[in-house]
């Protein structure tokens, strides 16, 4: 495989992987991912999951093409259904939706057991991510953001431990900060993260102006000021 088919996200998100350690790559397209990391000696062996005909195909194929029919098991699936316990350290989920890679955590929470790091790039509401996994015993232990393509991406690394530890010692308000911005993306506040919030508090603001032609204060306009106020902290 020439590793120049590897965006700059998914390069990001394989130098988070630990060395010698076996990864599932879930909703894996063509097995780019894989496939680079194979190249890469990087892994031991790899699962590349696909739900749909087209990319499960293209994945088998790529695969075939790279000579890692051996070490890289293309299956098809929806979602952690491909693996078993156990199977793999590593579990990659990239270029969805928060809501949706969430939803894959937990409809196959079992087959979490033996993994001890998750690697996750949402398109949009990382947010959910980082609230959910705290919950559950996954700790944040760095993020990441970056533009490409004039698209902005995050990747979050989550392993085993206290969920909590990243939000320790914060009042509510801070935390809330912390969960929705990202507590190590918040400290860096690089151009991307400005870019990005610059761009979100527009959209908010433009909700806001439609919901003001209301005579009535919703609970979801309180909502949207209090996050434009939250957005205006931030990256002042």
């Amino acid at each position: 495989m020439n590793d120049k088919l590897l965006s700059e996200r998914l390069k990001m998100v394989a130098s988070f992987v630990p060395e010698a350690s076996s990864v599932a790559d879930i909703g894996s397209d063509h097995a780019y991912l894989p496939c680079y990391l194979m190249n890469q000696r990087r892994i031991s062996h790899a699962i590349a999951g696909e739900v749909n005909e087209g990319p499960f195909q293209s994945a088998v194929n790529q695969v075939k093409r790279s000579g890692f029919t051996g070490t890289i098991s293309v299956r098809k699936g929806n979602g952690l259904e491909v693996l078993e316990p156990r199977e793999v350290d590593v579990i990659t989920i990239a270029g969805m939706g928060g809501q949706l890679i969430r939803n894959i955590l937990l409809e196959g929470i079992e087959k979490l057991e033996g993994v001890s790091r998750l690697i996750l790039q949402p398109n949009v509401a990382a947010h959910l991510l980082r609230e959910r996994l705290a919950d559950l015993g996954w700790e944040l232990v760095d993020e990441r953001i970056l533009e490409e393509d004039k698209k902005i991406y995050e990747v979050l690394v989550f392993d085993r431990g206290d969920g909590n530890k990243p939000y320790q010692d914060l009042s509510e308000r801070e935390r809330a900060k912390a969960l929705l911005f990202g507590p190590m993306l918040t400290l860096e506040r690089n151009q991307a993260f400005v870019k990005k919030w610059s761009h979100e508090l527009d959209k908010r603001e433009r909700i806001l102006r439609s919901m003001e032609n209301s005579d009535a204060t919703s609970e979801k306009e309180v909502q949207v000021k209090d996050e434009i106020q939250l957005i205006k902290e931030v990256i002042s």
